[in-house]
């Protein structure tokens, strides 16, 4: 999920708020109009994805129970409810629980992606019958995309008696290149999301979360926010989104430059990743995963690198060069090993935020990519294909358990260090 360098040609390229007091209020036929991204949901693709999982009724259920809400209040309560309820429903689906609901395969993470769009458009434009300010709607927003992505589902049993892991991945993006795109770092998330991996020293809890492709989101500290509660009590973490063709990835430095690729609102931001306390942001983070073992280990077909490439300007210069061993001394970032897009920038914060809360050196954490999910011959055209196909499916799923296998792998060589 990153943009990685547009020379690779590689199709991955790549608030909390309670009850307080209305700013202005919405007028009466002054909603906001649904997002770019929400626009998509009324093409043909996304509409036979929601009715071939069975998601189809997941927008029409919310809009009306929203339409009987007669306060902020009660309307606060059925977006925490629906959203948090679609959660479990995709997670559910991905792990064989309950009905399919259609005959699109379990592993599939796009109905989740588009039914959220649904309801978050539902919101966007929802005119009720009590003034709505917009600082409210923006927290009914806010509220209903944290609870359908897991962001309020992150559940470790009591005490430390299993050891904790925490996955993150993120939507399809790229969309106007082929609306069809599938991540597989957000199928992984809803595949892994709350079960236990047995590891050479016993079982271990994973929990995940999801997150949006988009600039904005990420200034406003929705990584930070979400992850902060937790890292002090994980035993390792690794976000994880879509990179290369035909490899996994352990991204072995991060960069603090965002390179401006368009995200799913179609919004660019070529800039300094923003941050907190900007005067002590470093240029470069690293991982502190043991991707010496990974690499080393057998977790599936395809092949894991050790990624170490980055491009920066160096001390006193003015001009951007490639580096395959990493950043030098007093060097300004223009690119991580994974890219300057948002992968770059979620594994740049979170290990950022594992050094500012001083656990560099106790808790293992950094970004993993996974191969490009590929279509099969012959259905590679977005105007003629379908949206799934045996070769497609099968490529997601030995992705979802490779990475289970690396997170394994990783969890095992960190405990014998």
């Amino acid at each position: 999920m990153n943009s990685i360098r547009v020379r690779m040609g590689i199709l991955g390229l790549a608030l909390m708020a309670g009850l307080a007091s209305p700013a202005t209020a919405t007028a009466a036929g002054t909603a906001p109009s649904p997002t770019v991204e929400e626009q998509r949901l009324d093409k043909a693709v996304p509409q036979e994805i929601l009715e071939r999982s069975g998601f189809d009724d997941v927008t029409p259920r919310f809009a009306q129970e929203l339409g009987r809400a007669h306060s902020y209040a009660e309307a606060r309560r059925i977006v925490v409810r629906e959203g948090s309820a679609l959660w479990r429903r995709a997670v559910e689906r991905a792990q064989g629980r309950g009905p399919a609901g259609g005959d699109l395969s379990r592993d599939d993470d796009r109905p989740l992606y588009w039914a959220r769009l649904g309801l978050t458009r539902e919101v966007r434009t929802w005119e009720p019958e009590f003034a709505l300010s917009d600082s409210r709607r923006a927290a009914l927003l806010d509220q209903l995309e944290r609870t359908s992505r897991g962001q309020t589902d992150v559940r470790y049993p009591h005490g430390r008696k299993i050891p904790r892991i925490l996955v993150t991945g993120f939507d399809p993006f790229t969309l106007d290149r082929d609306i069809r795109i599938s991540n597989p770092s957000g199928a992984t998330a809803l595949a892994l999301d709350g079960t236990v991996i047995e590891t050479e020293h016993g079982p271990a809890r994973i929990e995940t979360v999801v997150f949006p492709v988009r600039w904005q989101d990420f200034a406003d500290s929705t990584v930070e926010r979400t992850l902060r509660p937790y890292l002090k009590s994980v035993d390792l973490f690794t976000t994880v989104s879509q990179g290369r063709v035909g490899r996994f990835d352990v991204e072995r430095t991060n960069g603090a430059w965002r390179g401006g690729f368009p995200d799913n609102d179609n919004v660019s931001r070529t800039e300094t990743i923003p941050v907190t306390d900007p005067a002590s942001q470093p240029q470069w983070t690293s991982t502190t995963l043991p991707y010496k073992e990974i690499v080393a280990a057998n977790t599936g077909r395809f092949p894991v690198y050790d990624h170490t490439e980055v491009t920066e300007i160096p001390a006193g210069g003015t001009t951007a060069v490639v580096r395959p061993d990493g950043p030098t001394e007093g060097s300004t970032a223009r690119a991580g090993g994974g890219g300057n897009y948002l992968s770059n920038e979620i594994a740049y914060r979170a290990t950022l935020l594992r050094d500012r809360l001083g656990l560099h050196d106790t808790l293992p954490g950094g970004h993993v990519h996974t191969p490009v999910l590929q279509f099969g011959a012959g259905n590679t055209d977005p105007a003629t294909g379908t949206i799934t196909d045996p070769e497609f499916v099968r490529n997601r799923v030995d992705i979802i358990a490779q990475v289970r296998a690396i997170v394994t792998v990783a969890f095992n060589a960190s405990v014998t260090r």
